[in-house]
């Protein structure tokens, strides 16, 4: 599976635990800050491991591609995760709808954004460097929500700094890893041609 760098650890651990033959090769994560330029890197991954594994799943929603992804999807003939981008595939599209239709100026972490937003997001948008700019990115954020997968002292502490950094109010939502874990269940048995458990 070529997977998104940001959840590539939470497939590699649900494929696991499931018992799946299921090997994970991550794309960097920091791709979605370039989102553009993620269905070629998708493409060029696949395109290489093909020949090696024959059977090939693609772990990204769309993820800001506007379609490019699903365009290379089906020239390649290989399935992906379901959804707009991760958010969808961890809470499920109809609460992240909900979610934004309560206060569309939502601002959404993962376990990984939160644990990594000095680096994906502090230093690549260069806030270490010109904090000014916060507002001018963030301004008209209006709430944090977590969507915690494994809700740890240390992933808890690093969602509220994240927070804080931005000056604005943080909401948790128990997600879990059960969306992700159906998915996965769907995709890995449309390349299997299994019908793979997808409860858990």
């Amino acid at each position: 599976m070529v997977a998104c760098g940001a959840i590539a650890r939470h497939v590699a651990d649900v494929a696991a635990r499931r018992g799946w033959p299921v090997d994970v090769h991550p794309l960097p994560p920091l791709l979605h800050n370039r989102p553009e330029r993620i269905a070629a890197e998708v493409e060029s991954l696949v395109t290489r491991l093909a020949p090696r594994y024959g059977r090939v799943a693609v772990g990204f929603a769309d993820c800001g591609t506007y379609g490019a992804l699903d365009e290379v999807c089906a020239r390649l003939g290989v399935p992906r995760l379901p959804g707009a981008h991760c958010y969808d595939v961890f809470a499920g599209a109809e609460r992240m709808r909900a979610l934004f239709a309560a206060e569309p100026g939502t601002y959404v972490l993962t376990d990984f954004l939160a644990t990594s937003f000095t680096r994906s997001v502090v230093r690549e948008l260069g806030l270490d460097r010109h904090p000014e700019l916060r507002d001018d990115y963030f301004g008209h954020y209006r709430r944090v929500v977590w969507l915690a997968q494994r809700p740890t002292a240390g992933t808890r502490a690093a969602a509220a700094a994240a927070a804080a950094f931005l000056g604005l109010p943080l909401e948790v939502v128990d997600a879990g890893e059960g969306g992700l874990e159906r998915a996965l269940g769907q995709v890995v048995g449309a390349v299997s041609g299994s019908n793979f458990p997808t409860g858990g």
